[in-house]
């Protein structure tokens, strides 16, 4: 799509042309970044992806700073170590984290990229609404992801990690489950922070509103809670909590954000 004057003229085509120009722009974005993180593999792993095995990994640090202005004992996260079956695991894990750091760190290009191939289709109300969430999106997936990597993911790993239904039976985890429940976690909850600013996008071209919101706040609550099931790649029911508290809160924002006029 090259301008609005010209959206209208183009063939289906054409429109078929122009995106495929904005997904290899948005691939070139991706790889470009994956390379580079290909060649700090002792850092990225060490220092990132492997950091919240660690007993001074940030959370707990915190946390262990917290309890003790109460004057009570540091948090026992236990020891989890993970093992490796596979002969090609490493070398695809590498890849793997790679790409999806890549991804996280495109994100906000991407979305921009997509922007402009849809944005010329748009009625000049929902292009101003759209254009007025843009820059938000990105920070909220930056805080989405942040959020999963810093609380939502090494809660759950040490919580799962260190259960067990026997004394007997120990717990071997494999580094292919380690980095698949890591990595859906943080992209699972970049997409959903962005709730806020879909709502700010429907309330001002009058699809919802902040009464309509409120109104309806304890079906949402049954609906996050069944989300954030759907989406927590373990499916047990402390990532489930640990995802839903923070949709509850990104829906109370969606709140504020919205238009305040009646429907």
């Amino acid at each position: 799509m090259k301008s609005d004057a010209t959206a209208t003229e183009m063939s289906f085509w054409d429109h078929l042309e122009e995106l495929r120009g904005v997904l290899w722009r948005a691939l070139i974005v991706v790889l470009v970044p994956m390379v580079v993180l290909f060649c700090f593999k002792d850092f990225i792993f060490d220092r990132v992806i492997l950091a919240p095995l660690g007993k001074d990994f940030a959370l707990y640090s915190f946390l262990n700073g917290v309890l003790a202005l109460f004057g009570l004992g540091p948090v026992d996260v236990g020891d989890i170590s993970l093992i490796n079956v596979d002969l090609a695991a490493q070398f695809f894990t590498h890849v793997k984290v790679s790409f999806n750091l890549a991804l996280v760190i495109a994100a906000p290009v991407i979305f921009y990229l997509l922007w402009t191939f849809v944005r010329p289709a748009l009625y000049p109300k929902e292009r101003e609404a759209a254009r007025g969430g843009f820059g938000f999106a990105g920070l909220l997936f930056y805080a989405g992801v942040l959020t999963g990597y810093f609380v939502v993911f090494p809660l759950t790993l040490h919580f799962l990690g260190s259960y067990q239904v026997s004394a007997s039976v120990p717990n071997l985890i494999s580094l292919n489950s380690y980095i698949g429940m890591m990595v859906s976690l943080i992209l699972v909850m970049g997409l959903v922070f962005e709730m806020p600013v879909l709502a700010a996008i429907l309330s001002r071209l009058g699809l919802i509103s902040k009464q309509l919101l409120r109104k309806y706040r304890r079906h949402a609550i049954v609906v996050l809670m069944i989300l954030s099931a759907v989406i927590t790649p373990s499916g047990d029911a402390f990532t489930m909590l640990m995802v839903s508290i923070p949709l509850y809160l990104l829906y109370e924002l969606s709140i504020l954000v919205c238009v305040n006029k009646n429907l």
